[in-house]
């Protein structure tokens, strides 16, 4: 592993620095997970501990910001449709916003700024207290060990963490336009089905897994060299939620454009 960050000159440089050297950092895990599969030596038992973890600190978070997100969403697009005369087309903005950017997007700030930070310090903490050197002293793959239980843990429960802010947003957004609003429920339910298919929900799950695996990278890979002592650890962890904002909105931006092109709207050829 990696002893530190070495000292450049300049914020472009330290910036190109640590890029190639998270590029670097992915790619051997990547390989650290393959090799995990192949000799069936996966640490089942530090992945069910962080996926534990990480659905008991991220889940009520995302619905506790889902659920007015759904409530806005539908007093906006109520207020707008009523004035145009078109109250039945809530159902396609629910399918435009939330189950194509809300969801994702929400699920990857949640196990970024929530799951990602807690995964930096612990990883960090041990960085300092040279656990992580122990461990390479005897010999065993901490990539392997630490790192690739954590990713996955992140993938998997980010995943699922959007089954669930997909359902809820969707029924706070009907349920909304029905009761208050005084939509017909039907008209709603034909819109959404109208305007979201099923590649768009599962691309809003792979969205999810994306965003967890490069939130769960960048936290490990500052874990893993932060330097400096608490205070290093804290800077290390404020960098990571940083850079995974940066990157998930990145990556958004790339699928988003990918997506109509692999997968054309109806009546497209």
């Amino acid at each position: 592993m990696h002893r530190g960050l070495p000292t450049t000159r300049g914020p472009i440089a330290d910036a190109l620095l640590q890029a190639g050297l998270l590029l670097d950092f992915a790619v051997r895990t990547a390989a650290a997970a393959f090799r995990a599969a192949r000799r069936a030596r996966f640490n089942f038992a530090e992945f069910l501990r962080q996926a534990a973890f990480l659905a008991s600190v991220t889940t009520l978070p995302a619905l506790l910001v889902t659920i007015p997100l759904g409530v806005v969403v539908a007093l906006n697009v109520g207020s707008l449709a009523g004035q145009l005369g078109a109250q039945g087309y809530g159902g396609a903005v629910v399918a435009f916003v939330i189950v194509g950017q809300a969801a994702p997007l929400i699920c990857a700030l949640m196990i970024s700024g929530v799951g990602g930070s807690a995964m930096c310090a612990d990883l960090g903490a041990r960085k300092i207290r040279d656990e992580v050197d122990a461990l390479e002293v005897m010999g065993l793959p901490v990539v392997e060990r630490l790192v690739v239980p954590r990713v996955v843990a992140a993938m998997v429960v980010n995943a699922l963490l959007a089954c669930i802010v997909l359902l809820v947003g969707i029924t706070t957004t009907f349920l909304f336009q029905v009761l208050v609003l005084g939509d017909a429920p039907g008209a709603f339910l034909r819109t959404l089905t109208q305007f979201s298919r099923v590649p768009d929900f599962v691309v809003a799950l792979l969205k999810a897994a994306v965003f967890a695996v490069l939130a769960a990278l960048v936290s490990c890979f500052k874990g893993l060299t932060a330097r400096g002592g608490p205070g290093g650890v804290a800077n290390a962890v404020n960098e990571a939620v940083v850079i995974s904002f940066i990157l998930v909105f990145v990556a958004n931006a790339v699928i988003t454009e990918l997506y109509p092109l692999l997968v054309p709207a109806k009546g497209e050829y």
